[in-house]
């Protein structure tokens, strides 16, 4: 966790026809800055970090924290996964091998990320979510048991009111013992709102919901805090929109002291539109100025 400030990194050029540490390089060179996190994705077998990924974090200049977001439970249940399902068992082990083998530095782990979306209530369906806060401490608890010590293990949530007010939202919660940071994936879509309304986003057909920030305030106080993914999409009639934007998250990050880190997700093509930092050059300047604030580059991320 960083001493103070708050670490700033990408999910950059998601989805363009180029590696992902190419389009770091080119996401770095753009906004003028090198990153502190880069955030990449891995589902099934896929075993991470991978050759170039092991390149990103241990750059000798500035080596950068991987935020490795991965789905191990792909083809099988979540109540299958708790269970021991060989198959999960076998992916889980091969992992641990590897990453014991070929990687020494501490990383952030979310598992299965944003799972509000997918909780099936119904008793027996796999997909409670009692099955996936189980599920959740039995990955982990697997891979603290092959050795794994580095891992910083993240649980990210979507952090929409309307799973915020649900009755089995609180379930999902895997315990203080195997969570090491929290997360939550808010996205400006169409109604323009300051970074303070983001973090604490509210609709008024939830009244029960006090917004993210303030709920995980409330019930994990002393864990900190990451906006694992974040992004403002383009309005082609409104250009102005994503730096007034930015300036905003200026003007009040330090208002959100448990904020220690923020990840941007930059895609040409993703679902709610364009999020890249320069799709207009307004934009570009203005994320520029954000990325070179004190507050963001106040501590570096540990070589180990």
């Amino acid at each position: 966790m960083p001493a103070c400030g708050t670490w700033f990194g990408a999910a950059p050029r998601v989805g363009a026809p180029m590696r992902p540490d190419r389009g770091l390089a080119d996401f770095e060179r753009t906004v003028g800055r090198r990153m502190d996190i880069m955030h990449v994705y891995a589902r099934d077998g896929e075993l991470f970090p991978n050759a170039w990924q092991i390149a990103v974090a241990r750059d000798r200049r500035r080596p950068r924290m991987l935020l490795v977001n991965w789905k191990p439970d792909t083809g099988r249940s979540w109540a299958q996964v708790a269970a021991g399902d060989p198959v999960i068992n076998a992916r889980i082990d091969r992992l641990s091998r590897h990453i014991k083998r070929y990687f020494d530095q501490r990383f952030f782990l979310t598992i299965h990320h944003e799972p509000e979306e997918e909780v099936r209530p119904q008793r027996g369906s796999g997909y409670t979510a009692a099955d996936y806060r189980a599920m959740y401490r039995y990955v982990v608890q697997r891979l603290r048991h092959n050795g794994l010590d580095k891992v910083v293990t993240v649980m990210n949530y979507q952090g929409w009111p309307r799973y915020g007010v649900q009755p089995w939202f609180k379930d999902l919660y895997p315990g203080d013992d195997v969570v090491d940071w929290l997360a939550f994936s808010p996205f400006v879509f169409g109604k323009a709102i300051a970074f303070a309304d983001l973090m604490n986003y509210r609709e008024p057909q939830y009244p029960g919901w006090p917004g993210f920030y303030t709920w995980t305030a409330q019930n994990m106080p002393d864990k900190p805090l990451m906006v694992a993914e974040w992004g403002v999409f383009e309005r082609r009639k409104e250009p102005g929109h994503k730096p007034w934007f930015y300036g905003w998250v200026g003007r009040q990050i330090e208002d959100f002291p448990r904020i220690k880190a923020m990840v941007y997700f930059d895609g040409a093509d993703v679902v709610g539109g364009d999020s890249r930092v320069d799709s207009n050059p307004g934009s570009l300047e203005a994320f520029r100025i954000l990325a070179q604030l004190p507050h963001f580059n106040a501590t570096r991320v540990p070589r180990r």
